[in-house]
């Protein structure tokens, strides 16, 4: 998840009383393999280094946020930010609008996985974080906890990692899962434990999702940055279709839910994740077919409602690829090409979870679209 989000319609939120993440359950276990997927989960991300007021998330259009991020000090999941504390109870104050509302926190991101490989590779540093978790839980009221690993034995933005890496995963959710829930046993209710994965080959290699899985109460894949910040050429960084005239191997989101279902994890458990953002390419090389073209800098972050601001130029022509199944722009006086999201490509993917039978969808990052066009069309193709 890239560091850069809901009164309730009873017919969208119908059954959630008898949804076991969060109730009287015994044993805590069980709760788990009866996850109900008859109503779709819409979970937004919300990054609170970003200058947003949380007050303005429509909490009548989500079932989950996940509050980014908590960091690893010594060995402890704790949040670094002041502005953490104030943001946090407003999003537990949502739950006014929509008393469905689970608000869970996410640990680590790109910048923060550092410290899970030397945290994870010990019994007693397994078990010590595990404990902080369910005192960082407490202490603010979440509902659950959300990993995000960034990766389990691979090199990525500054992060240490071992062949272990792999095993260890598994031990640190089992761990977690079983903090959560002794302290659930407590407090009669069940506290969620989610992860964020990668949607490569690469991810499911360094990882044993097919019994991860079995501790957790579902898996949010990021459905995006196919093509990113290191990547010296165009492409789509979220497409839900492999592309016919893809040039270096690429992704899809229809492959990486494949990938994770061939690992062992049940389809109702996966949840697809798209990218209210894109990824801009500058000094492309000049060519009457920009996609898969070279570039000299690029893969930069661009929000959504940024993209809508650069449209109003005039100087790009919209396009798409439907092999693929996704959208892009191109301006070729200035030689910049934009793969996007929009409306449309939300509706695609809508279609597909359902038809899937997948357990929904999740977002990054709900700031990025500050006039909820991407999450309008995702909650109305969801319902």
């Amino acid at each position: 998840m890239k560091q850069i989000t809901l009164i309730f319609l009873i017919s969208f939120f119908i059954g959630c009383n008898n949804s076991p993440e969060k109730q009287e359950v015994t044993p805590q276990k069980k709760s788990i393999e009866k996850e109900s997927h008859v109503n779709l989960k819409i979970i937004g991300y919300a990054a609170g280094y970003e200058d947003y007021d949380f007050s303005k998330i429509d909490a009548t259009k989500l079932t989950h946020i996940n509050f980014a991020f908590a960091n690893i000090i010594d060995g402890k999941a704790a949040f670094e930010l002041e502005t953490d504390a104030d943001k946090i109870a407003t999003l537990i104050s949502l739950k006014k609008q929509n008393p469905h509302l689970k608000v869970l926190y996410s640990v680590g991101g790109w910048v923060w996985s550092d410290q899970f490989s030397t945290m994870a590779a010990y019994d007693a540093s397994r078990k010590k974080f595990a404990e902080s978790c369910v005192e960082l839980l407490k202490k603010h009221q979440f509902d659950g906890v959300d990993l995000d690993w960034e990766y389990p034995g691979q090199r990525a933005e500054d992060n240490d990692f071992r062949p272990s890496d792999k095993d260890n995963f598994t031990l640190l959710l089992a761990e977690i899962r079983q903090a959560l829930d002794v302290q659930g046993a407590k407090d009669q209710t069940h506290y969620l434990l989610t992860i964020a994965t990668g949607a490569d080959q690469a991810y499911i290699d360094h990882t044993n999702l097919e019994e991860a899985h079995k501790h957790l109460d579902f898996i949010n894949v990021m459905g995006y940055d196919y093509y990113q910040g290191w990547m010296f050429q165009t492409g789509h960084h979220a497409n839900l279709y492999p592309s016919d005239k893809e040039k270096y191997g690429g992704n899809s989101g229809v492959e990486a839910i494949d990938r994770h279902i061939k690992a062992g994890v049940p389809t109702e458990k996966l949840v697809l994740g798209i990218p209210f953002y894109g990824r801009q390419w500058e000094k492309v090389a000049p060519t009457d077919v920009p996609l898969y073209a070279s570039a000299n800098q690029g893969g930069y972050i661009i929000s959504y409602w940024e993209i809508l601001e650069k449209l109003k130029s005039g100087k790009y022509e919209k396009m798409y690829d439907a092999s693929a199944k996704a959208s892009y722009l191109w301006n070729a006086s200035e030689n910049v090409f934009i793969s996007w999201e929009t409306p449309k490509e939300i509706q695609l993917k809508a279609e597909y979870i359902k038809e899937k039978g997948l357990g929904g969808a999740m977002f990054w990052e709900y700031s990025l679209d500050k006039d909820q066009e991407l999450l309008n069309a995702l909650f109305e193709n969801l319902k």
